[in-house]
């Protein structure tokens, strides 16, 4: 089964749409209770590492470069990988992020890195 993996803010409404909702931010999102976020998982290995994070800072200019050192950072991940990539084979899977830029982000990465594994396991 091929399913949905899409990125969403925690700040917007959760959607019986949205699946397993697995929030991949590595600190809670400030002013959010868990209630009002509504996450079935909360998976802090899937962020990048703090030092990763900071040097990037949300600056676009850094986006590609940044996403080669996260996608470093997930292959020494495999198991986290692997318990993302199970979901998918489960129904859609939205990762959720708190950054306001909603298209240079961790969770898009992920998003990318995620298809781009599944890919390659489904061709092998």
């Amino acid at each position: 089964m091929v399913s949905k993996i899409q990125t969403k803010r925690v700040y917007d409404k959760a959607d019986r749409h949205d699946g397993y909702r697995v929030l991949v931010d590595r600190v809670w999102p400030r002013g959010m209770s868990k209630g009002k976020l509504k996450a079935d998982l909360w998976l802090k290995e899937a962020a990048p590492s703090s030092d990763l994070r900071k040097w990037f800072n949300h600056d676009q200019s850094k986006w590609e470069k940044f996403k080669s050192r996260y996608f470093d950072e997930l292959d020494s991940k495999s198991d986290t990988m692997d318990t993302l990539l199970n979901q998918t084979g489960k129904g859609r899977l939205t990762l959720l992020f708190s950054a306001r830029d909603t298209e240079c982000n961790q969770a898009v990465a992920l998003r990318e890195y995620l298809l781009s594994r599944r890919k390659n396991e489904i061709n092998k």
